[in-house]
């Protein structure tokens, strides 16, 4: 397997200002559809297994959502308006859950704008929010954290690394809260680092570092040896250089001669090993002594003359330094700091604008750039408001930065432990991974078979709080390759999905751990395939399958309307620019696009009364491709009314296929569909997208198509190509 380095999750929220008016959507129409008769043999047989027990059962209010994230200055009044809300609401997906930007921007969370600095005559330090209620929140801000590591960030990715900034002022700070007096492990449990990427190979035999306090006594160097890639693969390992090792070092200046021989490489680590647990003088903060510290790095090679030529860019600006990542930073910051380009909608505004249906709310905290007394505080709030809460998430995506399992769940665990003992009945779980990969090899390597889950799982079971980890969430964005076409892509899915259910509870989860998918959508970059028929598939078939598979809840990505973009342009593909996004924000008013009617389709007439349980069977069909992947998918529903009610996706381009539906128990005898049965359809004859830039708009925009059949009539009812159509009888 080859894992790519961390890749941007850029905004969806690019939203217009103006106060928007939803398009009502006409009346679902009840024409009756102009069915010509085909050949017996060329009828589709889909099959629906009825035994003695569903495969999985479900209640639409709690597993059927979407959510609602942090995004741009002004993002919550643009965004979240009335009208908006309104017309989010109106596709029924009822749970929410709220997504927490701050952590993949390398950022603190004032949840609440008003609390307290651990420093508070300076106006810095460590932040934790008032727990205490006074005037609503309706927005809070991210604040950039001074001490960073990383070059890069998946949020707006304005920042940079102070450990190659070209400024001997700034350093970076690893967590704090990593060392054993917050943890309780050995040090060497949590070994922090320091990786360099020259995007080529280099000729090196010289390192300088200018240390700050604290500083490392004792680390080592590392080159990667392997394929000189876009990240790291199962063939290669980390090297120490030959004198690379240092013991009993001081702080000040180091310059190290790594090697007699200058060595060719790519990748440079510094492992820190031994701490020197030193302060800066008039320090009266613990967390200052605890850690390591870094003021600027030089990387490069020492030539005959001695004359030293370092390789690496130094600048305060992110497109110019060469990239550096860091196994954690040090959440301290100042009242200077804040962003107002990172802006989450806050709790008050939240609970009391309608989006959350008055039903309990997926919570985050922030795990890798806060505190946990930052988090108790959030909770202790919530519960003094008496907001009614299904959950805490804890941390978002730490494998898509490079955080080592063991340091994540030791964050992880201190967080618990200070929620907990503010409600000891929450319902902690997480961490929201950005794929399914569940490995990332550049950090300190103890056990290459085992997934960074089964290592985060290990850990927690080792220090007795698996019981922390009630429920696992996994981000799924599947396809990358926005130019390559949909309908490949769409036909494989069902396998990664069930795959990836796979890896995830074969972490070694206790039997009762759920699985959530905290966010979906066809790709993390923009693409036209999300603003056409393939997201309306891709959607359906997303939280379908993930609940057959025995999964607790999926909730969409991009639920508020939007504006056009473009991420990646592929020339040989044409037109690029779309969203994740169920509404298309015009002058006029909303435009539904495909995830719109996706949505509604499944919580309005796949689905009953969305608060009763409802029951899932499997169902095949019989018409694969090469790979024996079905290209007409289905997925029977048994509705706490009695009738049934069968999804069926066609994901063949440019065919249309005939279908029958047959229930077969468990005894081999087979049934039928009986009088009254109606279905409702989806595909090119109700939508058809206008490639155009960014003025691309809708050709076609039609509801979904509502026929009632005669019971003679099912066996020849076509399904057009990109289609997705729901059968229901009894």
């Amino acid at each position: 397997m080859t894992l790519s380095l961390p890749r941007l999750k850029m905004s969806k929220l690019q939203l217009l200002s103006a106060s928007l008016v939803f398009l009502h959507l006409a009346p679902l129409s009840n024409a009756i559809a102009a069915l010509a008769p085909t050949p017996p043999s060329s009828t589709i047989m889909v099959t629906v297994e009825v035994g003695s027990r569903p495969a999985a059962t479900f209640i639409p209010s709690r597993a059927l959502g979407a959510g609602i994230d942090g995004s741009d200055r002004g993002s919550v009044a643009s965004s979240l308006t009335q009208p908006n809300i309104t017309a989010m609401r109106s596709m029924g997906l009822r749970s929410l859950t709220y997504r927490l930007r701050t952590e993949l921007g390398v950022e603190a969370w004032h949840w609440n704008p008003r609390g307290q600095w651990s420093d508070p005559a300076h106006h810095e330090g460590y932040w934790t929010s008032d727990a205490r209620l006074g005037p609503p929140i309706m927005a809070s801000n991210g604040y950039a954290l001074p001490r960073r590591g990383n070059t890069t960030d998946q949020a707006n990715n304005k920042g940079y690394s102070r450990l190659d900034d070209g400024d001997i002022t700034t350093f970076w700070k690893s967590n704090p809260y990593l060392d054993r007096h917050f943890t309780g492990d050995d040090n060497a449990l949590h070994p922090q680092w320091i990786l360099i990427d020259l995007k080529a190979k280099k000729l090196i035999n010289t390192i300088r570092i200018l240390w700050a306090m604290p500083y490392a006594s004792r680390y080592r160097i590392e080159y990667w040896h392997g394929p000189d890639e876009e990240g790291f693969s199962d063939v290669g390992e980390w090297m120490v250089f030959p004198k690379g090792k240092v013991a009993h070092a001081g702080g000040g200046l180091a310059n190290i001669r790594l090697a007699d021989q200058p060595v060719q490489a790519r990748y440079v680590r510094i492992q820190l090993l031994e701490s020197s647990e030193s302060a800066y003088r008039g320090s009266r903060d613990i967390r200052d002594a605890l850690g390591y510290a870094v003021r600027e790095i030089y990387l490069g090679q020492t030539d005959s003359n001695s004359q030293f030529h370092d390789w690496i860019a130094h600048s305060r600006d992110q497109s110019q330094q060469t990239i550096v990542y860091t196994s954690s930073t040090d959440p301290w910051h100042r009242a200077v700091d804040r962003d107002p380009d990172v802006e989450q909608p806050g709790f008050d505004f939240t609970f009391h604008c309608g989006i959350t249906n008055g039903l309990p709310v997926l919570i985050p905290a922030g795990v890798l750039y806060d505190t946990p007394e930052n988090a108790g505080a959030a909770l202790r709030y919530l519960k003094a408001r008496h907001y009614p809460i299904q959950g805490i998430e804890l941390g978002e995506e730490p494998d898509g930065q490079f955080v080592s399992a063991e340091d994540f769940a030791a964050l992880y665990a201190e967080c618990a432990r200070v929620l907990r003992s503010v409600d000891s009945r929450v319902r902690l779980g997480g961490p929201s991974f950005q794929n399914a990969d569940l490995d990332v090899l550049n950090w300190p390597e103890r056990d290459r078979n085992s997934t960074w889950l089964q290592r985060m799982v290990a850990y927690l079971k080792s220090h007795n709080r698996l019981a922390d980890q009630k429920f696992v969430s996994f981000e799924w964005y599947p396809f990358d390759g926005i130019c390559d076409p949909p309908a490949a892509n769409l036909i494989i899915e069902p396998s990664i999905l069930s795959a990836t259910v796979q890896r995830v509870r074969s972490a070694g989860l206790a039997s009762s751990t759920d699985v959530l998918i905290s966010e979906y959508g066809y790709s993390a970059y923009a693409a036209r395939w999300e603003v056409d028929l393939p997201a309306a598939l891709f959607d359906a078939e997303t939280a379908a399958q993930f609940l057959l598979l025995g999964g607790a809840a999926a909730y969409l990505y991009g639920y508020p309307p939007n504006t056009l973009i473009q991420e990646v342009k592929c020339p040989s593909a044409g037109d690029t620019w779309g969203n994740l996004t169920p509404f298309l924000v015009t002058k006029r008013a909303l435009q539904p696009l495909p995830t719109f009617y996706s949505s509604w389709l499944l919580t309005h007439v796949w689905c009953g009364n969305a608060n009763q349980m409802h029951a899932l069977y499997a169902a095949h069909s019989n018409i694969k491709n090469d790979d024996d992947q079905e290209i007409v998918t289905a997925y029977a529903l048994r509705r706490p009314d009695g009738m049934w009610a069968v999804l069926i996706l066609n994901k063949d381009e440019n065919a249309s296929h005939n279908v029958g539906i047959r229930f077969r128990t468990s005894d081999g005898s087979t049934h039928t569909l009986q009088h009254p049965i109606d279905y409702y359809q989806y595909g090119p004859d109700q939508f058809i997208w206008h490639p155009d830039g960014e003025n691309g708009r809708p050709a076609l925009d039609r509801s979904p198509l509502h026929t009632s059949l005669r019971e003679h009539l099912i066996s020849t009812l076509k399904l057009p190509p990109f289609s997705m159509t729901i059968f229901r009888g009894r």
